[in-house]
């Protein structure tokens, strides 16, 4: 029988770090087997970002392009269902988004918590294109490729839970291959390199994508992201 996942704790009002880093460790080891928990995912965004995320807003807020895209708060990919992106020319960000949901099996993401502020929204917004990110990066969704993109966030956005996964991710190295100085250090080398990469990026959350289906994502991604290249020395 299968055992059923309770609902996270509520997080107290003006937790502690040591508290919210807590609720963070647990959903992470929730997140561990059921990665589309969509509570527990929650629970690890607001447990250390929620202040990230309203920063992030006021931030935004400040900047003219992104007066529209905070006000009319868009679910991405809206009312263009995934049949329309799938026959929208092939490299375009509307098909590639479409193919790579059926070849990875993805469901249609869904958001089911209520969105009163520019933060909600910004994480809501998070969710929904993520999947997006890793086209536009091109960091696969093997483990590898979901760590470089998490130091990525971390220096695009400064998402602390990012950071934190990217830190236990050195535990996953030593588990997949022991004590090997070798592999820890091309690892780091590895994330140091999104980190940095991500830190002169255009903030990925402050981009309307469903404005942007019929744009070729090799050229989005030259507009978005700085190009990949070694971590400097």
């Amino acid at each position: 029988m299968n055992q059923v996942t309770k609902s996270p704790p509520p997080i107290p009002p003006n937790a502690s770090l040591l508290t919210r880093l807590r609720i963070a460790l647990n959903a992470l080891r929730i997140l561990k087997d059921d990665p589309a928990n969509p509570d527990y995912a929650r629970a690890l965004h607001i447990s250390l970002d929620d202040s990230t995320y309203a920063r992030l807003g006021r931030k935004l807020r400040e900047s003219p392009d992104c007066h529209q895209l905070l006000d009319e708060r868009p679910t991405v990919p809206g009312d263009i269902d995934f049949e329309t992106l799938a026959r929208m020319p092939a490299g375009t960000l509307g098909h590639e988004f479409a193919h790579y949901y059926r070849a990875n099996g993805i469901q249609p993401f869904t958001y089911e918590y209520p969105v009163e502020s520019d933060g909600d929204y910004l994480y809501k917004h998070y969710r929904e294109t993520h999947d997006i990110h890793h086209l536009i990066t091109r960091y696969g969704i093997d483990p590898t490729g979901e760590l470089e993109l998490q130091a990525f966030y971390f220096g695009n956005l400064g998402l602390r839970h990012a950071a934190l996964i990217a830190l236990l991710s050195f535990t996953y190295v030593l588990t997949q291959r022991g004590l090997d100085f070798r592999a820890l250090r091309e690892h780091f080398r590895r994330l140091r390199a999104a980190y940095h990469r991500g830190k002169h990026s255009h903030n990925l959350l402050s981009v309307d994508y469903g404005e942007l289906w019929t744009m070729p994502v090799s050229e989005l991604a030259e507009r978005l992201c700085q190009p990949a290249q070694s971590s400097p020395a």
